[in-house]
């Protein structure tokens, strides 16, 4: 029935093969290639797509239409270096199913991409430890990943729940490269490569 439906959660345009209890879509492994991220309210104005990613370390109103209509996004997007998945919100004081169902919103829009060619960087987070149990259901591993900070630093407690989950991350996901967009604690290991949040680079110019 839902395939007769204009729009039924996306289901009527794929419906992944998903992995783990709540049948997430897989991301399939990619490497880094070096390039400049910009955010994705920026990227519909981007003359110049070479050498360029998107990221969506951004609120996520600025990317909420990605999911309402994805194939209106697939040629603005494809020809980017890099689209990271989109980094639909996680926080502790969500409730579990819309984490649950926010991981989800994420792996089927990179699935989606990935079907159309796109080249994406697997978004990875978490909340607490109890979303260790699906939070990397349907990452890759052995590839590059991208984590942000931002927000997380600025309490012991928010930054120990964000090293727990990263220390969980490389070690479930092995990952070759972390493009790491914010802060990075001193106890952060692997490969990591930092792009700067706005903030930064709008000072760097003033």
């Amino acid at each position: 029935m839902y395939r007769s439906q204009k729009n039924y959660e996306n289901l009527q345009r794929m419906i992944f093969d998903g992995v783990g209890e709540y049948g997430i879509p897989e991301i399939e492994l990619t490497t880094y290639k070096e390039c400049d991220f910009i955010p994705f309210n920026y990227a519909k104005s981007c003359k110049d797509k070479t050498g360029k990613g998107v990221h969506f370390f951004i609120d996520d109103y600025q990317f909420n239409r990605l999911w309402n209509a994805p194939d209106r996004y697939i040629d603005m997007l494809s020809g980017f270096t890099h689209i990271m998945s989109p980094d639909f919100s996680t926080y502790t004081d969500f409730p579990k199913a819309i984490q649950i169902y926010n991981h989800y919103r994420k792996h089927w829009v990179g699935a989606y991409m990935q079907m159309h060619g796109i080249d994406v960087i697997p978004t990875i987070s978490w909340s607490d430890k109890d979303s260790f149990e699906w939070c990397f259901d349907g990452e890759p591993v052995g590839g590059v990943v991208a984590v942000s900070s931002v927000g997380c630093m600025n309490s012991r407690k928010r930054k120990e729940l964000f090293l727990d989950g990263y220390r969980e991350m490389m070690e479930r996901l092995k990952p070759t490269t972390i493009i790491f967009y914010g802060k990075v604690p001193k106890k952060c290991e692997g490969n990591i490569i930092q792009i700067k949040v706005f903030q930064e680079k709008y000072r760097e110019v003033q």
